[in-house]
């Protein structure tokens, strides 16, 4: 019974990790897909390409893969599947404003579902505009392009919890790219 208990534990390690690591390529492949989409499909001349591209190979992402998410971005590879990049700006606990940077294929059922999300850790979408003028983009380690807030707050224990939660919800979510905020950490 030992050795069968080992293998099931190893299974169910294997099983997670795997599930992680797909949540993990399929976000960078909706990445590279807007990133060639928009502004080309060419790493030397798309600055946010390549350095995706670089994260992709840093997760161990196959070259395959990559190459076919530069594809669908570039038309290529004819699909019926629009990809578009969206800011989704929210408030939540202690009044911290956060910016939700989204890649989807359908903006109304994202909407919906990251308000369901956010309802249920206290938190709520806003409209555009009302809290990213609280960011400024920025240039950040490693040549990622990100959002930065322009003064940070603190937050109450309780608060700063609830947050963490919500984060961890969030970056659960398949459209759900990055998360910025102006919590002080």
């Amino acid at each position: 019974m030992a050795g069968h208990s080992k293998w099931s534990n190893i299974k169910h390690k294997k099983e997670a990790a795997d599930k992680k690591r797909a949540a993990v390529f399929g976000k960078l492949t909706k990445a590279i897909t807007v990133s060639a989409q928009q502004r080309g499909g060419d790493p030397d001349t798309n600055h946010e390409l390549r350095t995706l591209i670089n994260k992709a190979k840093d997760a161990n992402m196959p070259k395959d893969k990559i190459e076919t998410a530069i594809k669908k971005g570039t038309g290529e590879l004819q699909e019926d599947i629009k990809l578009e990049e969206l800011i989704m700006e929210a408030y939540g606990p202690g009044g911290v404003a956060i910016l939700i940077s989204v890649i989807t294929d359908n903006r109304n059922r994202t909407t919906a579902e990251l308000r369901h999300l956010l309802g249920q850790y206290e938190a709520k979408l806003s409209g555009e505009g009302s809290a990213k003028w609280m960011f400024e983009k920025i240039e950040k380690e490693k040549g990622s392009i990100g959002w930065e807030a322009k003064t940070k707050i603190e937050v109450s224990s309780k608060d700063k919890k609830g947050l963490e939660r919500l984060y961890e919800a969030l970056d659960e979510h398949d459209d759900v790219q990055s998360i910025y905020s102006n919590m002080k950490k």
